[in-house]
């Protein structure tokens, strides 16, 4: 197994488990203050964790739907074909005290990349904790 790090991620209010390759894309280029970004050099993968305004007009399901795809709504992609969707235990999560539900979702997205006409075909993996007020 490849050995991890540990990195502190909103300055230092949460932290994630991630391989020492891991590179943080802020070093790279500016990353929102709501987001914290890294990426593979060699897999071509990235990892995206985003503080979200709570969208109260959506519960469950349809919450985990509407953040996949309004994640997916950049103007080089087709819609986010949603393949997969399923709740998360509370009890199983590090943050279980503070969450209200969590789901866990993965779909399909054609996108092409800056100045490329053929689409690629991308895929999404989402995790959505909704956290209390």
């Amino acid at each position: 197994m490849e050995p991890t790090q540990h990195y502190p991620l909103f300055g230092g209010a949460f932290s994630a488990t991630l391989p020492p390759r891991a590179i943080d894309v802020s070093d790279l280029r500016p990353v929102p203050d709501n987001q914290e970004a890294f990426c593979h050099r060699e897999t071509d993968q990235s990892l995206i964790m985003e503080l979200l305004e709570l969208q109260a007009h959506v519960q469950g399901e349809a919450a985990a739907r509407y953040h996949l795809e309004d994640v997916g709504e950049v103007p080089e992609a087709r819609a986010v074909q949603v393949e997969a969707m399923q709740p998360l235990l509370l009890e199983n999560l590090a943050l279980r005290g503070c969450c209200e539900e969590a789901w866990v979702l993965s779909g399909k997205q054609q996108i092409a990349e800056e100045n490329q006409q053929v689409a690629k075909e991308v895929t999404l993996h989402q995790a959505l904790l909704r956290l209390h007020q």
